[in-house]
């Protein structure tokens, strides 16, 4: 058997994920949770062979779950299913140390299908997605990632500065290089084409 953990924000599709996998004589849902450190403190306690994670998710998202499990427990196996077809959070999951990446659309047998594979050692994941995210590189610094999540948000510059524990002006760096890398008319644009490529 294979011991699966499902880690999904919304309690509806988490259930429904379980009753379809359990539906497969070979795979068994031992564990659910709400998100990524909901899931890391499950891991602590061992028996798990592969976690299905969304990525949007409170607390902690599944792109930073899967570089968790890397640096934690890397026996583990990390599929993202996800609604996005996003080049970035493609390319973001498998530097993390995802070994699969699906979307929400696909038909229930190719997740049981991909779980069994990556199980066995194998990468699943859908051709053109790699394709387009291998094409368009993310330019962002961590720091530029997190400067825009806090603008995503409506923080101003002194109170993004005082989260991140930086100067004003630092800041007001950050915000000037990642508008001018997305070509961007201003930092709320800078924010939405950024999120749109699935860089933040």
């Amino acid at each position: 058997m294979i011991a699966v953990m499902l880690v999904e924000d919304q309690a509806m599709v988490r259930g429904a994920l379980a009753a379809l996998l359990e539906i497969e004589d070979d795979l068994d849902v031992v564990a659910q949770a709400a998100d990524g450190r909901e899931a890391l403190q499950r891991l602590g306690q061992g028996g798990i062979d592969v976690v299905v994670t969304d990525i949007e998710m409170p607390a902690m998202n599944g792109l930073e779950l899967s570089a968790a499990i890397r640096r934690a427990h890397a026996g583990v196996k990390v599929v993202v299913l996800t609604t996005f077809a996003r080049a970035g959070y493609f390319r973001r999951a498998m530097e993390g140390g995802a070994a699969g990446y699906l979307l929400k659309d696909a038909p229930a047998t190719a997740l049981a299908d991909a779980i069994r594979r990556i199980h066995a050692g194998q990468r699943v994941v859908d051709p053109e997605l790699a394709a387009e995210a291998w094409a368009e590189p993310d330019p962002l610094t961590h720091r530029e990632r997190q400067v825009l999540r806090l603008v995503e948000r409506g923080r101003p510059t002194a109170e993004i500065a005082q989260e991140l524990s930086l100067s004003e002006g630092t800041v007001r760096n950050y915000l000037s290089s990642a508008i001018t890398k997305l070509d961007a008319s201003g930092r709320s644009d800078a924010a939405a084409k950024a999120r749109s490529r699935g860089w933040l």
